[in-house]
């Protein structure tokens, strides 16, 4: 429909100019006519068809062509007038251009960093991208707006409610499918998900919906970039708290601990003017693909504007709220009283979004960007923040009532923290800030938690009475490469699995190892031949039931012939 933009008629015109569909003759030779056409920022993006009319001054009737050949419109960040203009040539080089790139994951006192092959300029990617789209329940129009494009490119990108591109699978059981853990690359997994006609993926976690989600939006002209956040929080009620329910025992009760915090969790953020929210909220957006709550009946999250998300101006959308509890949230304790109602009686204040990671423009160094997320711990811009979006949620009272706060509680654990296969020694740190004696229990418990904050099982439970004078503390050509792992743990290894690519140098393709003793050491040689120059990375990543995340990377540099 013309009246919709997806039905364009070009105009012949003498001079150019910007901001409309027109084209212009550059050149004649014979019956040879060569056009220059504009198109508007502001065009619907997707796959164009293109039909020629010509008419002679004899013949009134027009004669039409439909070529073969459709056009790909783009959104474009080198352009001013265009909503996702960026304005430095480097990021544009880092969030447009650069096919690998890095996730972060792990605690964050044990950051831990995987490549990953974005390949939005493989072969097939664009193509994928666009069926994207096109699955989509979105008109045409409103493919012309980058919010609403992410918006959907968000949901599309889990199966959840909407045979998206991946399914995801926390079980621990991936024998129907491909481990999480064993994906380096978004090509394989779009590939698939194009070559099938749309049958979800088996399966993903929080980075591969991340990567994936960098490789569409990159691939469309969005810049965008993954990031991971430590001690991220899961907000189920919408409550801007991490809510923690405990009996008058001060056991747990499970049943209504459904907020959690995960170790780390990734989603992205994509860059892009915000005409529908106040001056001030453009720049990067925040959009969540791995489905953990719905937003507007369907499993997405984002866009939401990460300047408003650091001010607490949660009433602006899409799902600030959710983002906001996830990097700034509280911990708040709730004890049940002999009534059955709860009263408030502990918070944390520091316990959420720590280290907000990504990799750093033109290096694979870690960049920190909490500050884009949140004011320093503890000041007073950060409370602020905190305590306004909290009357935006289902607990708005939360804060009306101050609690004293004079006996403080902090795990520490020393050196680099546990590692695989070796005693985990921690010491818990209690002391009185107030001016008089107190008598306190302490209550520890040490569980099994899986990376996204679900309990397992419990190893260890303590009650111990404390009693704390004044201000008193207690202190508790054809190339190869070569590819070795050693088993760090004292047991075998059942079932190994390698799997190794390279954009440019190598497809991605299994190896199977089958069983690695204890502490035993295997080594694998891969040959190939690079098919692209420049520098490349081979990526190698192992997985097995009894370990996963562990990857190597090398850097190849590619000469021209």
């Amino acid at each position: 429909m013309v009246s919709k933009g997806t039905h364009v008629i070009i105009p012949l015109v003498d001079h150019l100019e910007d901001e409309r569909w027109e084209a212009k003759i550059v050149q004649q030779n014979g019956n040879k006519i060569k056009l220059s056409v504009n198109s508007p920022a502001n065009a619907v993006i997707g796959l164009y068809g293109v039909t020629v009319a010509t008419t002679s001054q004899k013949d009134e009737v027009a004669a039409t062509y439909k070529s073969s050949k459709n056009i790909v419109m783009l959104f474009n960040p080198w352009c001013e007038e265009d909503t996702v203009f960026l304005d430095d040539e480097e990021e544009r080089k880092e969030y447009v251009l650069n096919d690998i790139g890095r996730i972060y994951y792990g605690t964050e006192n044990q950051i831990g960093a995987r490549t990953w092959n974005f390949g939005q300029f493989h072969e097939g990617i664009l193509d994928a991208c666009l069926f994207i789209l096109e699955k989509s329940d979105m008109p045409p129009s409103g493919q012309a707006d980058p919010v609403n494009v992410v918006r959907v490119i968000s949901a599309l990108i889990n199966a959840q409610d909407d045979f998206g591109v991946l399914v995801g699978n926390w079980s621990g059981n991936y024998s129907d499918g491909v481990s999480p853990t064993a994906w380096s690359s978004s090509v394989e997994i779009l590939k698939k998900y194009h070559s099938s006609n749309g049958t979800p993926v088996s399966y993903g976690q929080c980075w591969v919906f991340s990567g994936v989600t960098t490789t569409v939006l990159r691939c469309l002209g969005i810049p965008a970039r993954s990031v991971t956040n430590f001690q991220s929080a899961h907000d189920t009620d919408v409550s801007l708290t991490t809510d923690v329910y405990l009996d008058e025992n001060l056991e747990p009760i499970d049943y209504l601990n459904r907020d959690s915090v995960w170790n780390f969790h990734v989603w992205n953020e994509c860059w892009m003017a915000r005409a529908d929210l106040p001056a001030g909220h453009g720049g990067w957006q925040a959009v969540d693909s791995t489905p953990q709550e719905t937003s507007q009946g369907t499993f997405r999250c984002g866009p939401a504007s990460v300047n408003a998300i650091r001010s607490g101006q949660v009433y602006l959308k899409h799902d600030t709220p959710f983002v906001f509890a996830e990097v700034n949230s509280d911990k708040i304790y709730w004890q049940r009283n002999l009534d059955g109602t709860f009263s408030q009686i502990y918070s944390e204040k520091k316990a959420v979004g720590h280290c907000i990671s990504t990799k750093a423009v033109g290096s694979d160094e870690r960049a920190d960007i909490t500050h884009l997320y949140k004011h320093p711990e503890g000041s007073e811009e950060e409370r602020i923040a905190v305590e306004l979006a909290s009357r935006y949620g289902s607990k708005p009272d939360v804060y009306s009532a101050p609690n004293a706060e004079d006996v403080t509680v902090e795990v520490k654990v020393e050196g680099e923290g546990p590692r695989m296969g070796a005693d985990a020694k921690l010491s818990i740190l209690v002391k009185n800030l107030s001016s008089q004696p107190r008598r306190a229990t302490l209550h520890s418990q040490v569980a099994v938690m899986y990376y996204t904050g679900v309990l397992k099982g419990t190893i260890k439970k303590d009650e111990l009475p404390v009693e704390l004078l004044p201000n008193e503390a207690v202190v508790g050509k054809e190339m190869a490469a070569k590819i070795s792992f050693t088993n760090p743990l004292p047991r075998t290894l059942k079932g190994v699995v390698f799997r190794v690519e390279g954009l440019g140098l190598q497809r991605g393709h299994e190896v199977v190892v089958g069983d690695v003793g204890a502490h035993a050491t295997v080594t694998l040689t891969e040959h190939f031949i690079p098919t692209q120059p420049g520098p490349r990375k081979l990526v190698a990543s192992l997985d097995c039931k009894e370990l996963t995340q562990v990857h190597g990377v090398a850097d190849v540099v590619v000469l021209e012939q």
